[in-house]
């Protein structure tokens, strides 16, 4: 098991050093500034031999023929300026190493991030996701500054100031290399812990995140239904969770310093002890500046000892990161591409179900959408219209059955080049906190002429409240149109999709959450938006499909019922029975509650 963790460790460490290659020319200047810090320390304690020979012969000449009484000020003057060079050198060009490998990596996270398929997002909650990108690069930061330069400086200290000790009096340094072993014991068994005990903090500062970014998403139903006392609750919890952890790793950290001190110390006071034992022919001065150069060793060891936390927390960061960065991308392995397509749309034998579950949610599905034709999917919440409409610009991989798209099969088509033929228009508008026009002419939109986007506004019914914003089209419209009513998002969400002029348009609930006002609005947009092109509707209100070409009345992922209105209510079946229900016993048509059907 240890020696599976310190594999871990090191993969995890050369993976890193891949991030530091683009920057291994700073990286060389702040080692060779770390070792003029590290080679100044021998020379301080190296400089007390001279100064106690100067207190007897202040005139011997020494430095150049330059006597004892100016050559030690003299000396210890250039050691300052000596050090002081190192460590700007070692100090400053780290720091310039570890910020570009930190802002690489989260880059690249983002970047992997907006790559992978929705079923990645589906099973990970927003806030561990905020909480890699932010927290976890965070620790990773320290792993890659504050621990970096220690091991680097305080290392080649140990080095240095060692070799200098071997050199003075190599019988006496063999009593220090007796308690090595004991100090590789303690920090071994301490890395183990610390690393777990990061993984353990992470985990719970990403559940104090997505506490928080739900209450703050959510806040008008928090406060609607007077859940401020238990979301208190909830984030009182994760967060007492999150410094009962931290409190954990500090308190193993307070016991293992000491002890290491402890160790460190007694080798010490056996080193005094056998210098005063065995001083032989050794002069005052050489002891002296032997004893300070051993009692230089105990700090830059403490400073060793005491990053292994840092660094067990940056590699506890880093194995979450490199965990998602290995995550496959949404697949995408098809070639084709094309400029424009009809609209044609097939639906051939087409079953599917969500990975991890057994049942499947569409089970043998078939149904053709000749170009300019309006087709649409009715049936009660978890029938499977949302899963159906997702497949087709392949947010989810289809396995049995196909799906044709001017008589090609979806799986073949580039994967942007597919979906730059498909407009979507949902329920549940989702809008940046952006300017008007920069969320209607947003992605492949975006640098549209104002014209263009002007006139995709007033064909979808949204200029008129445009204008009358605080700047115009120039307005912010806060994060998710939080500024804007439920109609004027649904407004802007259609007047994107006719910006997009997509031959394919798929609107999924695009009415069911509005007033009779903004719906009447956003129909005749969307009667506008339709014309010429294959629609796929999924419609809860029955009033909004009855033109439609070709009506499919789902129920339990299966197509039960097909045909136009007049036919599906001549038939008398499950479709006569929904809108009997619905424009008879309910004269308030009920307004759907979730977000997508399964």
């Amino acid at each position: 098991m240890a020696n599976t963790i310190q594999q871990s460790s090191l993969k995890i460490y050369i993976r890193l050093l891949r991030y530091v290659l683009p920057y291994w020319g700073d990286f060389a200047i702040s080692i060779i500034g770390f070792l003029l810090f590290a080679s100044s320390q021998p020379m301080l304690a190296h400089i007390l031999k001279y100064f106690l020979d100067g207190l007897q012969r202040p005139n011997d000449a020494v430095f150049f023929n330059i006597p004892l009484v100016l050559g030690v000020p003299l000396m210890i003057v250039f050691i300052a300026l000596y050090q002081g060079v190192g460590s700007y050198l070692g100090n400053y060009f780290l720091a310039k190493v570890a910020r570009g490998v930190v802002h690489d990596l989260r880059c690249a996270l983002f970047d992997n991030l907006i790559t992978l398929p929705n079923r990645y997002f589906d099973n990970h909650n927003s806030g561990h996701l905020i909480s890699r990108i932010t927290y976890n690069v965070t620790m990773v930061t320290g792993a890659a500054t504050d621990a970096i330069k220690v091991v680097i400086r305080e290392g080649f200290t140990v080095v240095f100031l060692f070799g200098y000790l071997l050199i003075s009096n190599w019988q006496l340094t063999l009593i220090l290399v007796a308690i090595l072993p004991i100090i590789a014991v303690i920090v071994t068994s301490a890395s183990k812990k610390f690393r777990k005990q990061s993984k353990k903090i992470q985990v719970a500062m990403g559940d104090v995140t997505h506490v928080a970014s739900e209450t703050i998403q959510g806040f008008r139903v928090v406060r609607s239904f007077n859940g401020e006392s238990y979301e208190r609750q909830r984030f009182h919890k994760a967060s007492a969770d999150n410094m009962s952890r931290s409190l954990g790793m500090t308190r193993t950290q307070s016991i293992y310093t000491p002890l290491l001190q402890l160790v460190i110390y007694v080798g010490m006071a056996l080193l005094m002890y056998m210098v005063l034992y065995l001083r032989g022919d050794s002069t005052p001065g050489e002891l002296i500046a032997y004893i300070t150069a051993a009692g230089l060793l105990p700090k830059p060891i403490r400073q060793l000892s005491e990053v292994s936390a840092t660094i067990q927390k940056g590699l506890a960061g880093a194995e979450s990161i490199f965990e998602q960065l290995d995550e496959a991308a949404e697949r995408d392995e098809g070639t084709v591409v094309c400029d424009k397509v009809q609209g044609r749309l097939e639906v051939r034998n087409l079953t599917f179900q969500y990975e991890g579950t057994e049942k499947p949610v569409l089970q043998d599905i078939s149904f053709v959408a000749e170009p300019g034709q309006m087709v649409a999917l009715v049936g009660r919440s978890g029938s499977g219209k949302s899963t159906l409409a997702n497949l087709i610009p392949r947010f989810y991989q289809h396995g049995q059955g196909e799906i044709r798209l001017d008589g090609l099969d979806i799986q073949n088509y580039q994967l942007s080049n597919l979906r730059r033929h498909i407009a979507l228009v949902t329920q549940h508008v989702t809008l940046f906190n952006d300017t008007v026009t920069n969320n209607i002419a947003y992605g492949d939109l975006a640098g549209a002429p104002f014209e263009a986007v002007k006139r995709a506004a007033q064909a979808a019914y949204a200029d008129e409240f445009i204008q009358n914003l605080p700047q115009g089209y120039d307005t912010l419209v806060g994060e998710n149109g939080v500024l804007l009513s439920g109609g004027q998002r649904q407004r802007l969400a259609i007047a994107r999709a006719l910006l997009k002029d997509a031959p394919l348009l798929i609107l999924d609930e695009a009415t069911s959450a509005l007033d009779t006002e903004s719906e009447r609005h956003i129909q005749a947009a969307l009667d506008h938006v339709m014309k010429g092109r294959t629609t796929l509707v999924i419609a809860h209100r029955l009033s909004t499909i009855e033109k439609a070409d070709l009506i499919l009345v789902m129920d339990q992922g299966r197509i039960v019922e097909r045909g136009t209105h007049a036919e599906l209510l001549a038939h008398n079946g499950y479709y006569a029975r929904l809108h009997s229900n619905q424009f008879e016993t309910e004269p308030t048509p009920p307004k759907e509650q979730t977000q997508h059907s399964v």
